[in-house]
Formats: structure tokens, sequence, C-alpha cells
């Protein structure tokens, strides 16, 4: 039996490294990898999964070409790649490069996606997404306070006294950060939840404080007032690194009286933690990515940040603002430009771009050319976007459409040919993480069943088809990927592949505690709670404020509707796998008690959900966990699962980055006959 140290490369915080066992070139177990001190208990659920979704009998492992009565049929690797081939340079030919969309999610991670990239920029440029659905309200938040995005190690938190986890649920979304949560617990430390429902994350919590969803901000501006009218900053902290703190002091116009009124929570409540947060010593806020998903998301995260600036507790052991750490994005940093915002002079010609969060309005407000080719990898946009139904329209009117996926997705079901895509254990790979501070070599495991061909040699293929240079254009043969690979990595400082290749490791960049030397790369060189750059890039106000939520004229709507990740998915990923079915309830509304009590209803009724976006049906549940006036239903489910709650999602951006403002919107919900 063989042994493999590998990682998980999707889209989630741990990225957890783990051990493969294979007998003759099929895998048999996944065993934790303790090496990984972010995650030495291991994959997840969902890891653990990986073992049935390499061998599931539903995945795609030959091409698809859609019939004319709408059904598939297999075809060759051959025939889809000329097909493709042909419609690229016809619709480059008739229309220009911009006809074609090239639409890439999140749904993994790694240095060959940077092989995508350079195909389009070879092919002449493409209409492409800016903007993301997960973070960037509260990245860009972060680097005008900040000017970087990191935090402390994943293991310092055990050294805090204090952590208030707002808006993150650990326990469902990051389960790897709970072993060093209990840690802290063990030492003493008091663990806080600030979210508007009783989570799994909530249950292990000293305290639990619900605010109503959208008003964080408020709260957080409550709690810097009670810590500067009591004295309780750190002066010589503030002196010698802060930037604009009179004009933040002076702008607290909410006090713990008035945040009761905005966010619901005692005002004796927002005094007490505040006073406490401030005298903790060592504290720690972890700030989940939900609460940055409202139209005020950008600033929500300024204010919560502006707690650890004003006490001091920046730069230090056990202390800090935990979003995320980009450290070990040692390979990654000149993608952010061309994935997270508007073309600019250094993407032209290259693309065309729209917004992720307004997709559907903006792909109909396109100038010529129109699209007449997609192509969509690592991604489910029918499900995952905002607005979805206007974005299920727009690539209904693509004439031809390529899906590159693993199985029959929402996304999928509409192409005019499906390619199958890679397993993570098919090809060698380098992922870092937005939690834990490794970069991490995913070695090549198994051959590809069938024939799945790993993007990077679709793509190379492709240029050949059309006569392109792909070798000049850094689209490496299938025989030339690794010495491509390695190439990629040696170009970094500090890095050998050899070493890479045995262990994880932490790029030699990595600063613990996270600015530890007190340099800010900021305008001002300090941390900015006045920032310019606020008001220049986005328009908001330079100081970070509560700003209420655009209810795009549905106010009178009763109900909040959240849509949070939970533990048996990643987005839209995992929730096909029997493994994952066999332990996990089918998805429903959950409501409040006394919201379910007005409305006469009981677990287990069919009810309509519905704005004036559309309407979606379901079983409710009836539940203390959930706060009065929300109504939550899980991110990613599938169509045929009784998904589709993106239709009720209004397209709109959040205040900073680029990011889709989900929460904001409002339902309300009736009844259905038996």
């Amino acid at each position: 039996m063989k042994e493999f140290i590998t990682v998980c490369p999707r889209n989630c915080y741990s990225t957890c490294t783990f051990r493969v066992f294979t007998e003759d070139g099929r895998v048999m177990r996944i065993l934790p990898y303790e090496g990984n001190l972010a995650t030495p208990e291991g994959p997840c659920i969902k890891g653990l999964s990986y073992l049935e979704r390499e061998y599931s009998s539903e995945r795609l492992i030959y091409p698809l070409g859609r019939q004319s009565d709408g059904s598939f049929v297999r075809i060759g690797t051959d025939e889809a790649l000329n097909i493709i081939a042909e419609r690229l340079c016809g619709a480059k030919a008739k229309h220009g490069p911009h006809s074609v969309l090239f639409y890439s999610g999140s749904g993994s991670s790694g240095l060959s996606n940077d092989i995508a990239v350079s195909f389009w920029k070879l092919f002449g440029g493409a209409t492409t997404t800016y903007g993301n659905l997960c973070w960037p309200a509260g990245l860009e938040a972060v680097r005008l306070t900040l000017g970087e995005v990191k935090h402390n190690l994943p293991w310092d938190i055990a050294n805090a006294s204090m952590i208030i986890l707002w808006g993150k649920n650990s326990a469902e979304t990051n389960v790897q950060e709970m072993i060093h949560i209990a840690k802290a617990r063990q030492n003493g430390a008091k663990v806080v939840v600030i979210d508007p429902r009783r989570t799994l994350t909530a249950d292990k919590a000293d305290l639990l404080i619900r605010p109503r969803p959208g008003t964080d901000a408020a709260l957080a501006l409550a709690m810097a007032r009670v810590i500067i009218d009591r004295g309780l900053t750190d002066r010589e902290f503030i002196s010698r690194h802060v930037s604009g703190f009179d004009q933040f002091a002076a702008s607290l116009q909410v006090t713990p009286a008035k945040a009761q009124e905005i966010t619901g929570v005692p005002a004796q409540t927002i005094i007490d933690i505040a006073v406490e947060a401030a005298g903790a010593g060592r504290l720690t806020i972890v700030a989940g990515y939900g609460l940055q998903r409202y139209t005020n998301g950008g600033q929500t995260i300024r204010s919560l940040l502006s707690i650890p600036v004003i006490t001091g507790m920046i730069g230090k052991p056990g202390c800090g603002f935990n979003f995320a750490n980009l450290q070990s994005y040692i390979f990654d940093d000149v993608k952010e430009p061309l994935s997270y915002y508007p073309h600019s002079e250094t993407d032209q010609p290259f693309r065309r771009a729209i917004s992720m969060a307004t997709f559907g309005q903006d792909f109909f407000a396109l100038e010529e050319p129109a699209i007449e080719f997609a192509w969509i990898e690592r991604g489910n946009p029918v499900i995952q976007l905002p607005g979805s139904s206007e974005v299920k329209k727009a690539l209904e009117s693509v004439p031809f459409k390529v899906v590159v996926e693993q199985f029959m997705t929402d996304t999928a079901a509409m192409a005019d040919i499906i390619l199958p895509a890679k397993g993570i254990l098919e090809q060698a790979d380098v992922v870092g993480s937005y939690w834990n501070p490794y970069a991490q070599y995913k070695p090549k495991i198994v051959d590809p069943p069938g024939e799945v061909l790993p993007e990077s040699e679709i793509y190379w293929r492709l240029a050949r088809l059309m006569g392109l240079n792909a070798d000049e254009a850094g689209i490496p043969a299938p025989e030339k990927y690794d010495d491509w690979l390695m190439k990629r990595i040696s170009c970094t400082p500090g890095f050998a592949f050899e070493e890479l290749m045995q262990k994880p490791l932490i790029p030699d960049r990595n600063e613990h505690p996270a600015y530890a030397n007190m340099k800010f790369a900021t305008p001002s060189g300090k941390i900015e709670l006045w920032s310019d750059r606020a008001v220049k890039l986005w328009g908001v106000n330079p100081l970070p404020t509560y700003e209420p939520l655009d209810d795009f004229g549905e106010a009178h709507l009763p109900l909040r509707l959240m849509t949070p990740n939970i533990a048996s998915r990643i987005h839209s990923q995992f929730g096909n796998l029997e493994v994952i079915r066999s332990v996990v309830e089918e998805p429903v509304w959950k409501i409040s008690v006394a919201d379910a009590r007005s409305r006469g209803l009981k677990s287990g009724d069919m009810i309509r959900v519905f704005n004036s976006r559309g309407e979606v049906t379901g079983r409710v549940s009836v539940t203390h966990r959930v706060k009065s006036g929300s109504l939550v239903f899980p991110n990613g489910i599938w169509l045929g699962e009784g998904g589709g709650v993106n239709r009720l999602i209004a397209p709109s951006e959040t205040d900073m980055g680029h990011g889709a403002a989900f929460h904001n919107t409002r339902v309300d919900i009736e009844k259905m006959a038996p």
C-alpha cells in the first residue's frame, strides 16, 4: 500500500492536509496528517467523502454532447474538442474575442488555474467576471485599515484570554478552528459568539449575543464608544501606531441605548461586553464572512476592527482580528486584479468584465458584441449567483455553452458540451490557504478515469487545434506539466520544490504575530481609522460607520432572509454524495417559534417563500435557533433538492470590494395547502 500526503483545494477555511493510501492504483482510505498544526485532526466529512467522489457512479468521466431533444449522449474527446475549437474560432472571427464568456468560480484552487488565464489571453481576450461572492468587502475593509490581510497563526488563538466569534460559525464552516478554541477555553479563555442564529458554535460558547441581522456595525461602534468614554483605550499604542483616532472618537454617535434600538441587544449587555473586551488583555475577534455580505458589509468589518485597534490588541500573541490570512498566497499575487476588480488599463485589451454580484443585469446590458460562446469551469452560477433567474435567462440566451464539471449540476445541465473535470487526486498542484499559513503540494495520486483530462491539457489541446502557440503562452504540454509547476514554484524565494513535496511549508514571509513589526502598508504607514482611500475608491465615509441596510423597496416584507454555509457542503459541492446524504437531513426553511406561531406553522408544513423577484417552495422547520424576523435556508442547494433560493436575492454589490449583498433580502411566506 502506498501513502501520499495531500491537501484539499476546495474553497474552505481549513485547507486540510491529509494522508491518502492506495493499492494497485486505487484509493483505499483517507486518514489525518498531524504535521499540519492547523488541521491535525484531518479532514471533515466532506474531505473523507473524496473516496466516494473519486469513484461515484454519478461522476462524469466522458464528454457529453447535447442532442436536439435536449438529452445528452457520450461523444469522443477529439470530437468534443474539435467542435469547441471550431466554435471558438468562429465566434472570434465574426464577433471578436469579447463575444466569448469565460466564467470561473472558486470550486477548486491551485496554481494550475493560472493556465486558464494564460489560454484566454492567448485567445485574444474574453468577457470575464469581476468581484467575488465570498469575502471581498471584508478584505477591502482590512486593507483600508491595516494595509494587508493577515492574522496570527491559527493555533495562536489558544493564547487568547477572550475570543469573540462575530458572525463566524466555526463548528460548521471551519471545524479545525474549534480545536484551538477548545484549547483556549481549557486555558481559561472566555468565548463569546455574536450571531443572530444560535449556531453549533454558540452551543460551545460562554455567551451568545443575538443582534438583528445587518446591525453589527452599530453594536461594534457602541462598544467602541463605551471603551473610549471609560478611558479603556491603549493611549500609547494609539499615539504611536493609529491615524484618525480623534476623528473616530468624535464621530461615535451610537450610544449603547441607541444601539439597543438598532440591534435589539440590551444596552447593559453592550456595556458589559465592551468593558470585558477592553480589559481582557489578550482579545481575539474572529469575524465571519456572512456579516459582510450586506450593502454595509465593508463598513461593518471596519467597525469591528476598530475594537482591537483602540485597545492596542494588534501585533501581539493571543490578540488581533481574524478575517483572512493571505500570507500563504505567495504564488497568487498577480491573479487578484484579474479575479476581483473591473477591467483596468492594465487588463486591456484582454477583457471586458461584468460583476458577479449583478451578473444577470450586467449581461443583458452588454454592448456589442453579444455573448456567442460561454465557457464555465469550477463553478455553478445557476445556483450560486444572486438573482439566479436572470442568470439562468442570460445563459440560456448564449448560443453555445461548454461546462467543465465532475457532476451533472444545474449549470452543467444547460451545456451544449460537458467536458469531465479532473478530481483533486488526479493532477499535481500547489495550494495556499486563506486561514492557515501553509503552502502545500498536492501530488498526483491516481490516474483520471474514463476520458477525463486535466484542464491544463484541455487548454493545451485546444490551443494546438486553433493554431495558437501554447508553449510561448505558458500552457504546458501534458508531459511538461510537472516541469511547469516546478518552475512556477522555483521562482519564489525561500521555497525548494523538493522540500515542498515532502510536507506543508510556511513561507518565509509569514509574520507572526501578524503586524508584530508595526509596519502597515497604508498611505500613512499607520493603522488608519480615517481612510481617504475609502472615500476615493468606494465613496463611503472615511470613518467606520453604521449604515442602515438597503431593502431594495421591500422594507414592508417581514422577514430577513439569510443563506449561510453548512457543514455538509462547500457552496454547491458534495451534497449529491451518498456519504453526505446519509447523515444530513433534507434542506428546510428555518423560522423562529414566535414567527411560526403567528402564522399557524409547525415543522414539516409546506410554505411558499416570495418577494418581488420570485418564489420558492419547501418545508419549514420551527426552531429556537433562529431569531424572530429571520428566515434561514442553506446556501448551495441544487434545484432538484428544493433549492433556487438565490432567485429571491436582489443582484446588488456590497459597499466596497465588489462583493455580493446576499443578506439584504427581505421575504414573506405563506402556508401551502397540504
